[in-house]
């Protein structure tokens, strides 16, 4: 097989290409240590350059290339099992798998996933796209394999902010008590996509360096050689492993009391050290855990000196890292108009508190965290736990806003359920990403919460059609009295005047945008603009569409729906989530209850099936909530000469 030039991240050229020989992990297994550092530099220069043209995680991955070889080249996967957590760090795991030649698709439309897929390969032991999920899953296999007695190895690897998470926690505790043969390898690089936070974080984050380590365990002898008869005892127990001596200042403690052996901390990014851990560990009964310090972005200076913002990021250019700058005038995203109206708002209310989960730069509360620092919170990845927090918070009459995005929210229902409608607590919900997001694919799309939401007691949902709506609904949501939940989209805003002052909107009213006799288009949130695009293309063909802005999913303004239906040939709702108990289902049982049923109705939305990643406006075309898809349903269904007719488009 031909190899051909390849260039390191720094831009020292490489003779051959190792990359271009694997197809699948086997063919790791008979290269030397030195060739294997010099595929980890062609892996690095190619998800730098493949990153650039797609976006996508290039900090995390760019971080476990070596971590990810060692553990190709110690187990014999897919008969091992390897578990990613999160996923988002599994870019090399995908090259040396069979789809090299497909990662220039890397979350394009058609392409591979960004994120660990069964589908896809093999060697995906297990899908992902949330945190904290790797142990529980691994341990599920570990407790199969011994079920089915099978001689494979199973292996998660978990990073340190998943670990605040307590589902992982949850699961180490069973391991432990489970006592099964299985592998956790915890990545630690102090981040999760922001610095990581929290008691447990500091503990982990206690790896000493080996001078540290050599100088304690200098003065430590020197005590101990002073105490009679028992100090040397303790001395020569300490000294029959460094590693056991590393554990007694580090985090071992705490792993070994729940039954793991432990092993770390270890330099992630050294190959020789790696595979030999991994081939120790493959031969210990019961439950290992392999500490590993990494560097998040590792091998490209701008990552490694921004790690928050090469998490996950879009184009940029590779010679400096620069992403291209933004249209000149173009409209602000919708996250930082939400952003910076909490400080607007919260300048004037003390109660005011910000709650995030691990983001506050993906939920656009940087500036609140700066401005009101005794008034931030981030909970680390512990979805449930904000929420429950939130609704104390709120039982002492302080205003929480949890700023989360949609498809994470759906971590923490039960909290929601229980903790805060059950009691009627004041808590803001400030979904972010709600809708299709785009290249991350179906674990991240906001598509299911208009439905989860709606049927709770005491809460109220709502939906804004542009910026300046989004401002006055979340002045709306502080106002108000009990649960309430505002949805967002990803990206940027239409462009639309801020109002100076923000005002309150009637909970439960909608607004008529556009007049109509032969259709009435009514829609929530960010499909409301399509709508209107769609009733502009049909008044050229002579139909007449009107376009309602819902504002709510609950309240629904019953009287404005009652009215248009019996003013129109054909309804018509349109919304970017699940059909299934969503707005249009929403609205038609608000008709049906009102003994109101039009003869002609089309539902668009979602359908019943996970929608894979792609730029959002090609997502949209496909399931019908374009402009022009709005417009062909409109004419089908008007076209109909059946009367009676109930459609789901989606």
């Amino acid at each position: 097989m031909t190899r051909q030039d390849a260039q390191t991240p720094e831009g020292k050229e490489l003779t051959t290409s190792l990359l271009a020989t694997i197809d699948s992990p086997q063919d790791l297994k008979g290269l030397s240590l030195k060739e294997l550092e010099r595929l980890a530099a062609e892996i690095r220069t190619t998800l730098i350059e493949t990153v650039a043209r797609t976006g996508g995680h290039l900090a995390p991955n760019l971080g476990v290339v070596e971590l990810t070889l060692a553990l190709h080249y110690a187990f014999d996967s897919p008969n091992d099992r390897i578990v990613w957590d999160v996923g988002h760090q599994c870019y090399t795991h995908k090259l040396l798998t069979g789809r090299r030649d497909q990662f220039h698709t890397l979350r394009q439309y058609g392409g591979i996933s960004g994120f660990p897929k069964r589908q896809e390969s093999r060697h995906d032991a297990f899908g992902a796209g949330h945190a904290s999920t790797s142990i529980s899953a691994a341990l599920g296999m570990a407790t199969a394999k011994d079920l089915k007695v099978c001689p494979s190895r199973i292996v998660a690897v978990i990073g340190d902010g998943s670990m605040t998470g307590g589902m992982a926690l949850e699961a180490l505790n069973h391991a432990g008590d489970l006592g099964k043969d299985l592998i956790v390898v915890l990545n630690d690089n102090e981040m999760s996509i922001s610095p990581n936070v929290g008691a447990f974080s500091s503990l982990l984050s206690r790896k000493l360096s080996s001078r540290t380590v050599m100088s304690l365990k200098k003065e430590l002898e020197t005590t101990l050689r002073a105490i009679p008869g028992v100090g040397t005892n303790i001395l020569q127990l300490l000294k029959k492993s460094e590693d056991s001596f590393r554990a007694f200042f580090t985090p071992g403690m705490l792993f070994q009391a729940l039954r793991f052996h432990y092993i770390g901390p270890i330099q992630g990014h050294r190959l020789e050290r790696l595979i030999e851990t991994f081939e120790t560990a493959k031969n210990i009964r019961g439950p290992v855990l392999i500490h590993v310090g990494t560097v998040k972005g590792k091998g490209y200076h701008p990552a490694e000196c921004d790690p928050a913002t090469f998490h996950g990021v879009g184009c940029f250019d590779v010679r400096t890292g620069e992403s291209p700058s933004p249209t000149k005038g173009a409209p602000p995203s919708y996250t930082s108009v939400f952003g910076r109206c909490l400080v607007e708002l919260a300048e004037k209310d003390p109660r005011i508190v910000a709650i995030t989960a691990a983001m506050p730069q993906g939920t656009g509360l940087v500036p609140f965290s700066e401005l009101y620092p005794s008034r931030f919170f981030d909970v680390g990845i512990a979805e449930q736990h904000a929420v429950t927090f939130a609704a104390g918070l709120a039982a002492e009459g302080y205003r929480p806003v949890v700023a989360v995005y949609s498809t994470f929210l759906q971590r923490a229902y039960d909290q929601v359920v229980h903790d805060v409608c059950l009691q009627n607590l004041p808590v803001v919900f400030a979904m972010d990403r709600g809708g299709l997001v785009g290249e991350d694919g179906p674990t991240h799309h906001g598509v299911f919460d208009l439905s989860y939401l709606r049927h709770l007691p005491n809460m109220t949902v709502m939906a804004p059609k542009d910026e300046n709506e989004l401002r006055r609904m979340l002045k709306t949501a502080l106002e108000h009295r009990g649960p309430i939940a505002l949805r967002y989209p990803r990206g940027r805003g239409l462009g639309v005047a801020l109002d100076e002052a923000i005002e309150t909107l009637p909970i439960g009213r909608g607004e008529v945008v556009r007049e109509g006799s032969d259709a009435v288009l009514v829609a929530i949130g960010h499909p409301v603009a399509a709508a209107c695009r769609a009733a502009e293309r049909l008044e050229q063909e002579g139909i007449r569409a009107a376009v309602i802005n819902a504002r709510f999913v609950k309240p629904l303004d019953k009287d404005l729906l009652l009215d248009w239906v019996q003013r129109t040939k054909l309804l018509v709702t349109i919304e970017e989530n699940a059909l299934q108990g969503g707005f249009g289902s929403a609205v038609l049982e608000c008709l049906a209850d009102a003994g109101c049923l039009p003869r002609r109705v089309a539902r668009i939305g979602i359908p019943d099936a996970f929608i894979q990643h792609g730029k959002p406006e090609i997502l949209r075309k496909e399931v019908g909530l374009d402009a022009e898809s709005i417009a062909r349903t409109v004419r089908t269904a008007l076209s109909n000469p059946h009367g009676a007719c109930i459609r789901a488009i989606g």
